[in-house]
């Protein structure tokens, strides 16, 4: 059975405006396959994010085929073979940055219009010439906001110092553009929100998967060895290097281990913390898929979250504080206003100076020292993530915006097919032409012109 597409709005610019380029587009999709399946087929789109990545894949994309939509990821170096109703589009993964850059956003272009989608989400702000290219053709695209970008750049250390202002305040440019344009913004985070203007965006937060932590039981954590974990990439901005400093400060006799579950980025940071005192008493494991990371967590007695003072880590976004909660692990976090309300405010673990190694190691010893009040902070973070904290309550925001773009009543008629739409914004005036009859709005008429709408 074939799901008709109802129309989108508004074309967002005239045929006569785009060019003889389009051309490419309709040879690029003359032979795309109908949209099929039991439900609205959406069509993820990341060029930087792997096919696993937690917020795309194993929350949204995950939950909305469960909810009945037929999903797909377009996603660098995805396999081939469908994994919990979601199918994969791969597209080559660029060696480097600006190979990347240069190369996979027509990749995911080609992707996308190959797939012929009811709604488009694209999670990259790198990707937003391609939403907006999908826009012309009259798409619904849904722009997914992870970071407050504009910020994040002024930290970037691949960056130099005197160009991240001025990347940043292009990029802030751009996204300003883009965000007017596309059908729908969501955002992970309140502080997200704000920094687009937060009207007409949907928050849809990181929270954990209540799947993956089922039961929280932490019967035997009493008789855990005092083990500290940490989920995540490594990096200075991360305050890594303090944090593994942190071990080198506890007493001489602890038996304390700091586990490492992620990667160190290419900052030159891994050498330079072999080198440290802390370092003997942590074990570094690498990237742990979703399993091994809940197992490493049903191990440990503290989790910690760390992040240096920068602008786009004041407020609290980060997935692993909130997994640490779910599991029932008492944390350590920077201490930033933010992070210290939520922190004091569940009573789910302690906060820490991150820049200060000695603050840090003072913070782990008093949870590693105290089993009976680290535990009961563990109790009442599980606690806040079933009542608030979960990605199950988060997911019906996201759906709700896709049932108002998608309309779940309209019907309308068969939906155009991208070959169509390439037509629409050819040059040809002899198939698309100004309608003069209608005034103070621009309408398009000529054989087999029918532009699509917002």
């Amino acid at each position: 059975m074939v799901r008709s597409v109802p129309p989108v709005k508004r074309s967002l610019v005239s045929p006569e405006r785009l060019g003889g380029g389009i051309s490419l587009l309709h040879a690029m999709t003359a032979d795309s396959p109908a949209v099929a399946g039991p439900g609205w087929r959406v069509v993820h789109l990341t060029s930087v994010h792997p096919h696993d990545d937690t917020r795309i894949f194993h929350k949204e994309c995950r939950s909305l085929a469960a909810a009945g939509f037929e999903v797909v990821l377009v996603a660098p170096g995805a396999p081939d073979a469908p994994d919990h109703g979601v199918r994969f589009h791969p597209i080559p993964r660029p060696a480097g940055r600006l190979r990347r850059f240069a190369t996979s956003g027509l990749a995911v272009f080609r992707a996308a219009l190959a797939e012929r989608g009811a709604l488009y989400h694209f999670h990259d702000p790198e990707l937003i010439p391609v939403g907006l290219l999908l826009r012309l053709c009259g798409k619904r695209v849904v722009y997914d906001v992870h970071e407050d970008v504009p910020a994040q750049l002024r930290s970037k250390h691949w960056l130099p110092h005197w160009l991240r202002g001025v990347v940043a305040g292009l990029t802030a440019a751009v996204q300003w553009v883009g965000l007017r344009a596309f059908s729908g913004v969501v955002a992970a985070g309140d502080d997200v929100a704000e920094a687009l203007g937060r009207a007409g965006v949907t928050v849809v937060r990181n929270f954990p998967l209540l799947r993956e932590f089922p039961d929280g039981d932490t019967s035997d954590y009493l008789q855990r060895a005092p083990v500290v974990v940490h989920v995540g990439n490594l990096s200075r901005i991360r305050a890594s290097r303090e944090l593994i400093a942190a071990m080198g400060h506890l007493p001489a006799g602890s038996p304390a281990r700091l586990v490492l579950v992620g990667r160190f980025t290419a900052d030159g940071l891994e050498a330079e913390v072999r080198g440290l005192p802390g370092w003997a008493r942590t074990d570094y494991q690498g990237w742990g898929d979703r399993a091994t990371v809940a197992k490493r967590l049903a191990e440990a007695r503290v989790g910690v979250v760390m992040f240096g003072p920068h602008p786009n880590h004041y407020a609290v976004r980060s997935n692993k504080l909130f997994e640490y909660m779910a599991a029932g692990l008492p944390v350590v976090t920077p201490d930033f206003p933010a992070w210290r309300a939520l922190v004091e405010g569940t009573g789910c673990g302690l906060v820490a100076d991150p820049t200060d190694p000695a603050a840090i190691a003072a913070a782990v010893a008093a949870l590693l020292d105290d089993p009976a009040r680290a535990r009961a902070m563990g109790v009442r973070g599980r606690e806040a993530v079933l009542a608030t904290y979960n990605w199950e309550a988060e997911f019906t925001r996201l759906r709700s915006l896709y049932e108002r773009l998608l309309g779940p009543g309209m019907s309308g008629s068969r939906p155009r097919t991208d070959a169509a739409c390439a037509s629409s914004i050819s040059t040809s005036t002899s198939r698309c032409r100004p309608d003069p009859t209608a005034p103070g709005v621009t309408r398009w008429r000529g054989a087999g012109c029918r532009p699509a709408t917002r």
